[in-house]
């Protein structure tokens, strides 16, 4: 309970608190962590839309430029007159007549059917194939919050565990509290011998260059990173000035 043991700013993100809506540092790991394992279904995902778009494209211009049509005609008239009126001309008349035919043939035909007919999906059918992926990502965010009914869940059906587990957690609290200057003092040490990053070097250039930038910058609380408003301790070395908060102070 805050009342009875009240954390410092440097100690807070050490601790979940399960009534807080957000998502905390430590939480935020793991959630990180869930939703980098949901890229390689969504890679796959884009590949198969961009697929499907990419065969629909290529099938629909092989329709479009492939389609042939074929018109067929022919005539065929065949007509044998025989003169005469002798018995032989009457025979050739009554038998080679038979075979006088008159057809006309007229064929249209084209390739429609062997053409493929593609069909792209639906923009509800595309939205159907991302929701598995949205609701595991909505999964991912709220798995956060039923990771902390574990802790009640357990409370609740080992009283006496959770009382020894509050209890460690107090005296291992007390415990560090008492070492608490010594690592802050060797945090800040390894924090000092760090090289200055790109931006840190670019912001004193810029206070170097122009001493009135000073009361615009932001400076934080060397020890637990929080904004330090004015005014703002500091150490008394000249060659450190490093700003602190009230409280680390």
């Amino acid at each position: 309970k805050r009342t009875l043991l009240p954390l410092l700013r440097a100690e807070v993100s050490a601790f979940i608190f399960p009534c807080r809506p957000t998502v905390q540092p430590l939480e935020l790991q793991n959630m990180v962590l869930e939703l980098l394992e949901c890229i390689p279904p969504l890679l796959f995902l884009l590949l198969a839309c961009s697929m499907d778009h990419v065969l629909v494209s290529m099938l629909s211009t092989i329709q479009r430029h492939s389609f042939v049509q074929y018109s067929f005609h022919s005539s065929h008239h065949l007509s044998i007159h025989v003169m005469g009126r002798s018995l032989m001309a009457r025979l050739l008349r009554s038998t080679i007549g038979a075979l006088n035919t008159s057809s006309d043939t007229l064929l249209e035909t084209s390739n429609l059917v062997c053409l493929p007919q593609p069909r792209s999906m639906e923009q509800h059918q595309y939205l159907s194939s991302c929701l598995p992926l949205a609701v595991l990502a909505l999964l991912c965010l709220a798995q956060v919050y039923t990771y902390r009914l574990r802790r009640v869940i357990a409370a609740f059906y080992f009283p006496k565990r959770e009382k020894s587990r509050v209890l460690y957690l107090y005296n291992k609290l007390l415990q560090q509290r008492l070492d608490f200057i010594g690592r802050q003092r060797k945090r800040v040490l390894q924090r000092a011998q760090q090289p200055p990053g790109p931006g840190t070097v670019l912001v004193r250039w810029c206070c170097r260059r122009w001493p009135c930038l000073h009361r615009w910058k932001r400076r934080s609380c060397t020890v637990c990173g929080v904004h330090a408003g004015p005014p703002e301790p500091t150490c008394p070395k000249p060659t450190c000035a490093a700003p602190y908060c009230r409280q680390c102070w």
